[in-house]
């Protein structure tokens, strides 16, 4: 029987897909006539485009041109990793591979768009590591909200604190706090001094072992 299961963020944690999400932004920008405001980007890392629009942007608040805005946004990203390509970060694939034979349950639970995380799932052959997807479309309340976390560990049958969560984003990690979960911080997006409120902080998945997180569940000390 698994003694713990694992929750993933997609956006840095599984791949780098900042630089594409950024041209997506600002192909958007060009194309709709709005301008993009200081660091925008770094300040809605983890946030839904239903938060980032308005809030962040200040281009609109209102919900029909927010959906499409946000719509078309995805789908110039998807045109971003198809024409430029996209790869796993450091370290994933053999992580990912040692939680598979470990038979240790995984979802992805990120709020970025599930047709994005599909197709680059398959551009990466990454679909045969990963039992459920939760993205932003499945929830209402997106992160720092805990429902995605709550969601994905629904959807593979555990409970919250069961589960690990591994994210870059403090928003994510504020979520997976509040969701009653085990957090990783992965230090790609931001420093590692920053991501508070973590149980154990890494630079690269494979810094882990399948067997150090098992005894976090058996009152071992987090290493």
């Amino acid at each position: 029987m698994n003694t713990w299961t694992a929750i993933f963020d997609w956006d840095g944690v599984i791949i780098d897909s900042s630089r594409a999400h950024e041209a997506s932004w600002e192909r958007l920008a060009a194309e709709q006539g709005y301008s993009l405001p200081p660091n925008h980007f770094k300040r809605s890392f983890g946030m839904k485009n239903e938060q980032i629009i308005p809030d962040i942007l200040g281009w609109t608040r209102d919900a029909e041109q927010i959906r499409v805005l946000s719509l078309r946004k995805e789908s110039l990203y998807r045109q971003v990793i198809r024409e430029e390509g996209i790869a796993p970060l450091p370290g994933v694939a053999s992580w990912l591979e040692a939680l598979r034979a470990a038979a240790i349950p995984c979802a992805i639970a990120s709020s970025t768009h599930r047709e994005n995380i599909t197709c680059t799932l398959g551009l990466i052959g990454f679909e045969k590591y990963f039992d459920a997807i939760v993205s932003g479309e499945d929830v209402t309340h997106g992160k720092p909200a805990p429902d995605i976390f709550l969601l994905a560990a629904k959807k593979l049958d555990a409970t919250p604190s069961q589960c690990v969560v591994f994210e870059d984003a403090h928003v994510g990690i504020e979520a997976a706090r509040r969701a009653g979960m085990k957090v990783v911080g992965v230090a790609t997006t931001h420093s590692a001094e920053t991501l508070l409120g973590t149980d154990r902080i890494v630079r690269r998945l494979d810094e882990l072992t399948v067997e150090a997180v098992a005894g976090w569940f058996d009152g071992a000390s987090v290493e």
